[in-house]
């Protein structure tokens, strides 16, 4: 499973803050302590892959300024030897992502792409893929073109519009991390069933691409008791296919359940993952 940290957002309150008095200490040690729980050598002998998510979520007049601040201060904070973890660019702008990944030391995700158009009337994915496509750099890709859709076979029309663009520029399908989308359950009970048929149509056509989510949308509604929401949203999406999540990587029960889901799935050889999951304190 390929873990995007979430926990250096603008949106959120302590790491706005930060931001704002420009408090590196605070951006390093919420980046290391997410490194650190993807990775332990004593237990795992292949760490798992890690996208630190960085998204100011600030004015755009100071967005792109505000990201290299932060990008600098999380690659000063990781070491070199942790050489599974890597940076994901999040921006709501496609032209502040297509400049801010080349802040980086080496080759992570960008956060994200879709057909939408900004406003001056571009195709995001004509924005960044031409930026990306002579690097090695992963893209998130959403399946939105004016607002959600809401069936299968107009998120799939999407879909196939982006691997259009994909193979316009080069862009192949490893490189990709879509997400299908999910609405909250609260308002749209179908939400998974839409965002599951989504996944295995996909993964039926392009096995190599990869599949995402942020967990929190499916439970919102629900103030005060999601969690149990969330974790059964991985569970079944993983099954599904979905080989990504955005979420917190610090957090043992949602990184815990991907192990456990993983050993159900036949994807950890003699459940040798899952063993030292609970010797590194996860389970």
């Amino acid at each position: 499973m390929i873990i995007i940290g979430e926990k250096l957002n603008g949106a959120i309150p302590v790491v706005a803050q930060a931001i704002a008095k420009r408090d590196g200490e605070f951006i390093r040690q919420r980046a290391l302590a997410q490194a650190k729980a993807a990775q332990d050598e004593d237990y795992f002998e292949e760490p798992v892959p890690l996208y630190i998510d960085v998204c100011a979520s600030t004015d755009p007049s100071v967005e792109l300024e505000t990201l290299k601040w932060m990008i600098d201060e999380v690659q000063a904070a990781i070491p070199d030897e942790m050489d599974n973890v890597a940076i994901a660019v999040d921006s709501p702008s496609a032209s502040v992502c297509a400049e801010a990944f080349k802040f980086c030391k080496k080759p992570g995700i960008v956060n994200s792409v879709s057909m939408e158009k900004d406003a001056e009337g571009r195709i995001k994915t004509d924005i960044v893929f031409p930026a990306i496509a002579d690097t090695d750099w992963g893209c998130i890709a959403l399946l939105c073109e004016s607002g959600i859709p809401q069936s299968v076979e107009d998120r799939m029309q999407v879909f196939d519009k982006i691997m259009a663009k994909a193979k316009e520029y080069g862009i192949a399908p490893s490189r990709l991390y879509i997400d299908p989308l999910v609405e909250a359950a609260a308002t749209n009970q179908a939400a998974f069933t839409l965002f599951s048929e989504c996944c295995k149509r996909i993964k039926d056509q392009y096995p190599d691409i990869h599949l995402t989510s942020g967990l929190s949308n499916i439970s919102f509604g629900f103030p005060g008791f999601r969690k149990p929401l969330n974790m059964a949203f991985l569970a079944l999406a993983m099954n599904a296919g979905m080989d990504s999540a955005i979420v917190d990587p610090t957090n043992k029960d949602m990184v815990g359940l991907m192990y456990a889901v993983e050993l159900l799935k036949e994807q950890d050889e003699d459940c040798m993952n899952y063993i030292s999951a609970h010797r590194q304190g996860l389970l």
